[in-house]
């Protein structure tokens, strides 16, 4: 047999009309065409599909089977056409993220509520990036957005501006460098340094002033979140370094103190990188907007 949805949508209408005069109707076409088109179905089962001699016409045993089959069938066609319906117009779509900033967590998550609430279509999913290529999974078209604060010239993707923001340094109140105006890669030299559990290359402290200048602390410790980070800084167990804004927007102690990177200070910027293709996606610029409009929030803070 040879079933189409137009064969489907034939017995449910007859079904729930209760003849063909009003199915006809329903369907927009012919009386005639459409006992047409049920003599041509019953000719391919091989079986009647209706009671002829009822009144309203009624489903045979192998009508009813195909009605069945109908209403599991169409709902589901209906559902999909929806979906790429929906695809076409802007209104749904796939918005997987990956971060290389570790703290961005942080920020991000207000800005994943806000965007919810306005594109609750579109299926929202987020990779840490730094436990993997985020740059070549974006082109590949593993995720959809990446947030970094090293812009690269790649074929196909655009950096969009974030916000900028000033990594500093943070020591307990106690601590012999929370005297200084400010703090240059020297005085790392003997200190207990606590990051995050990634790279160093993507740690600013490393990347923009320890690096450069060939200047290892005297230990590295780690820790996940942030509150545990100023813990551990407020109880005068090492030092940190972490982005202006964060340490506003965690407010956990008034035990330390934060001084600029070096005189002039250190400036970074961060990104959302997206395929060329996808930036005019309504929903991928509301992200860009909101991200941009929660920094602004973090930053008057």
């Amino acid at each position: 047999m040879h079933i189409e949805f137009r064969h489907l949508r034939t017995i449910k209408a007859i079904h729930e009309a209760g003849g063909l005069a009003r199915a006809a109707d329903q369907l927009n076409i012919t009386q005639s065409a459409l006992s047409h088109q049920v003599k041509g179905l019953e000719a391919q089962a091989g079986v009647e599909l209706f009671v002829r001699r009822s009144k309203p016409l009624r489903l045979s045993a192998a009508g009813l089977r195909l009605l069945r089959a109908a209403e599991k069938i169409l709902p589901e066609v209906e559902a999909l056409q929806a979906e790429f319906s929906g695809l076409r117009d802007g209104r749904s779509g796939r918005l997987h993220i990956a971060i290389e900033c570790h703290a961005c967590f942080e920020w991000l998550f207000p800005v994943l509520e806000a965007f919810r609430k306005l594109w609750p279509d579109v299926d929202v999913d987020i990779r840490p990036g730094l436990a993997f290529d985020a740059m070549p999974a974006l082109q590949k078209e593993e995720v959809d957005l990446v947030v970094s604060s090293d812009p690269e010239d790649l074929s196909g993707v655009g950096f969009h501006h974030l916000f900028d923001y000033a990594p500093v340094f943070v020591a307990a109140k106690a601590h012999p460098l929370a005297g200084k105006p400010f703090v240059e890669a020297e005085d790392f030299r003997g200190q207990t340094l606590i990051t995050y559990p990634v790279e160093r290359t993507r740690l600013d402290v490393f990347s923009q002033l320890l690096m450069p200048a060939k200047v290892e602390p005297a230990a590295v410790r780690q820790a996940e979140l942030t509150a545990v980070i100023l813990l551990l800084v407020a109880s005068n167990r090492g030092v940190a370094v972490l982005p202006d804004w964060v340490v506003r927007e965690v407010k956990y102690s008034s035990d330390y103190v934060t001084r600029p990177l070096t005189a002039a200070g250190i400036t970074r910027r961060l990104y959302a990188a997206i395929r060329t293709e996808d930036e005019g996606k309504p929903y991928m610029r509301d992200l860009v907007r909101l991200a941009g409009e929660e920094a602004r929030r973090l930053q008057a803070a």
